[in-house]
């Protein structure tokens, strides 16, 4: 998992173009990674791959039904927002940083599953910031840059803190 501040998590993503074996086996391996990472959702940016998709997996934590709701979202677009949620994100490529962050707090977004087909799915909270965040990625937008600056300073201070510790 690429992290902060390797220069492709800034990078804007391509649609997605072919739905195939290849595609779908990639999906297999993210969630994989994503589960053994600790997270809840990983796009594709985060593992050098820049194209629009995201997995995603809200009981990921929960291991009895970790798997269970399993989420892939090809080319994603969000429809529709309402509302507003502070809500403290984690991720990924800042590990060992949270941060909070002002989100729509409910969501309608449009996708392609990995049979190509589209659906739309609506989310509230905790699913809703999942979703922007995800989507976000792969606009090549991180969560702390969705900070007041004050903020993102004193949280990249903490990031480093724990980069240095981990060294």
């Amino acid at each position: 998992i690429l992290t902060f501040p390797d220069e492709r998590l800034g990078a804007v993503a391509s649609p997605v173009e072919v739905i195939d074996d290849e595609l779908r086996e990639t999906v297999r391996e993210m969630f994989d990674l994503m589960y053994e990472s600790k997270g809840i959702g990983l796009a594709a940016p985060q593992v050098g791959i820049s194209k629009r998709f995201v997995v995603m997996d809200l009981e990921a934590g929960d291991e009895e039904h970790q798997g269970e709701n399993q989420l892939v979202l090809i080319n994603p677009t969000i429809v529709r927002k309402e509302g507003s949620i502070v809500w403290e994100e984690g991720c990924l490529s800042l590990p060992g940083v949270l941060g909070k962050v002002k989100r729509a707090e409910t969501v309608l977004i449009s996708a392609l599953d990995l049979e190509g087909r589209e659906f739309e799915l609506a989310g509230h909270e905790l699913t809703a910031v999942a979703l922007q965040h995800e989507i976000d990625h792969l606009d090549g937008v991180l969560y702390i840059d969705r900070m007041n600056p004050l903020q993102k300073k004193f949280l990249l201070k903490e990031y480093r803190k724990v980069e240095e510790e981990e060294d």
